[in-house]
């Protein structure tokens, strides 16, 4: 095989894009935004950009594909039936793109993700023929899973459920079984319908393992519309963006806060993110800050958590680290954040009087507190509280917990009943973003830092009831 494929991962979004080459010219599929990683890949390897594809208007990132076109010459190849407002190579099912010599695209429709979702089925030329190596698939076939079918709307849900399922079999007929699977979805992105089973794939192990190539059509559809949970608000923003083109991004340094600004900034209600890890966030933190630590899928959470065009500063230790912030956001569409500061919560607040902690303890201290044991320097957990996402709820919890799933908690606040908040989800970053808006609200909070799989383990009093 001379064709070499490439992963670009963006694990924060839980999506992949790829860069597939024979070592001259190159064809990139589903590109997040900030393209300078694309450009580098390329780069190390040799190569020119020429083709740039789309599987589909992504509705969980803003695309970097026009702007990787902009930048590279290259051609530019979107569904001819999306509706978009630039210039593109109009493909459609059937079409075949010749890159070189030794590699070329089919052009293959498979509907269910979106109505006008496309694969990309990747030819090597061997012996005077063509041979195929695998498929690009976007958000249709995945490694275990398919992709969500309710993004555009629950109105449409059914229907793209069963395109989904005929687009996967068709997928299964048209390539051998050795030929390798690369979606783009299905590594922790919410256009999952669940998560990846794998690492990487074939056409022969997804006859095998995933339930749309197993199950009978009606099957597949009523099971894969109960297990879909909430997808990120900001979602709604992402399909429109891509349609109208997006912007080419700008990373540079934003604006410094001193302490005054960013009391004022709190004061006027806007978000004052802190990136550092929820421990250092509990030890010592601006009052009226929000923990969403670098160390999770911080712009999911944020994206879906804010009021959309809210101004953002983002707090963090190094300069690094808010760089890295401003990258994982403008993949969302959040472009430039309203104003930094870096270092330590002293030198953020105006006075002693700014700054806050959050008790922390774990589902050990938990099940001793339900037996009427809490442990020493904790206060008495009057209100368990469960952040996690539905799913999450319904497959087991702790008895007489109150559930209000994170994304809801800002506009739910007043419905956690009175006394003293103890907080958890599954591992304890969502809880430690739930505590902070807690304690923002005025409410005594204890921060449960544990992984939910202990707590049965420690002794807690579970149900699964739903």
């Amino acid at each position: 095989m001379t064709v070499q494929v490439s992963v670009i991962a963006t694990s924060s979004l839980g999506d992949r894009s790829y860069l597939a080459t024979d070592g001259q010219r190159a064809v990139v599929v589903d590109p997040q935004r900030d393209v300078d990683r694309v450009l580098a890949l390329a780069g190390r390897l040799g190569v020119r950009v020429t083709h740039v594809l789309e599987t589909h208007l992504h509705n969980d990132y803003v695309s970097g594909g026009l702007d990787l076109a902009r930048l590279t010459g290259a051609e530019y190849l979107v569904c001819a039936d999306d509706e978009v407002a630039f210039d593109r190579r109009p493909v459609a099912d059937g079409d075949v793109v010749t890159v070189s010599k030794t590699l070329r695209i089919r052009v293959a429709s498979t509907p269910g993700h979106t109505f006008h979702h496309l694969s990309y089925v990747l030819d090597d030329a061997t012996g005077g023929g063509w041979s195929p190596v695998g498929v690009f698939t976007g958000g249709s076939l995945l490694f275990g899973t398919t992709g969500r079918t309710d993004l555009l709307g629950q109105q449409h849900a059914h229907t793209l459920a069963h395109h989904q399922y005929a687009s996967a079999r068709r997928l299964a007929d048209l390539l051998p079984d050795g030929a390798q699977v690369w979606p783009t979805h299905g590594f922790g992105s919410f256009c999952s319908a669940s998560q990846a089973d794998a690492p990487e794939s074939t056409i022969g192990r997804e006859k095998q393992a995933n339930p749309v190539l197993r199950l009978a059509a009606d099957e597949f559809v009523t099971d894969t519309l109960a297990g879909l949970d909430a997808y990120p608000a900001y979602y709604a923003h992402m399909g429109v963006a891509n349609a109208a083109g997006p912007a080419p991004v700008d990373l540079s340094p934003v604006a410094r806060a001193d302490a005054a600004e960013l009391r004022q900034r709190i004061d006027a209600g806007e978000w004052v993110v802190d990136l550092r890890h929820r421990r250092a966030y509990a030890a010592s933190h601006l009052a009226g800050t929000v923990s969403l630590g670098l160390d999770g899928p911080m712009s999911t959470w944020l994206g879906w958590l804010i009021d959309w065009g809210v101004p953002v500063t983002l707090l963090a230790e190094t300069p690094e680290q808010v760089a890295d912030a401003q990258r994982e956001l403008v993949r969302i569409g959040i472009d430039r954040p309203a104003a930094r500061a870096t270092g330590a919560p002293d030198e953020w607040a105006t006075s002693r009087d700014d700054l806050r902690e959050l008790t922390v303890a774990d589902f050990d201290a938990l099940a001793a507190a339900q037996t009427g044991n809490t442990p020493a320097g904790l206060p008495d957990p009057q209100v368990v509280l469960d952040v996690r996402m539905t799913n999450e709820w319904r497959a087991g919890h702790v008895a007489d917990a109150v559930h209000i799933p994170l994304p809801d908690l800002p506009g739910r606040l007043a419905e956690v009943p009175a006394g003293t908040v103890w907080v958890h989800c599954g591992s304890g970053y969502r809880a430690a973003a739930a505590a902070s808006l807690l304690a923002n609200a005025g409410r005594d909070v204890v921060l449960i830092d544990d992984m939910f799989g202990r707590a049965e383990q420690a002794g807690v009093a579970m149900t699964t009831n739903s």
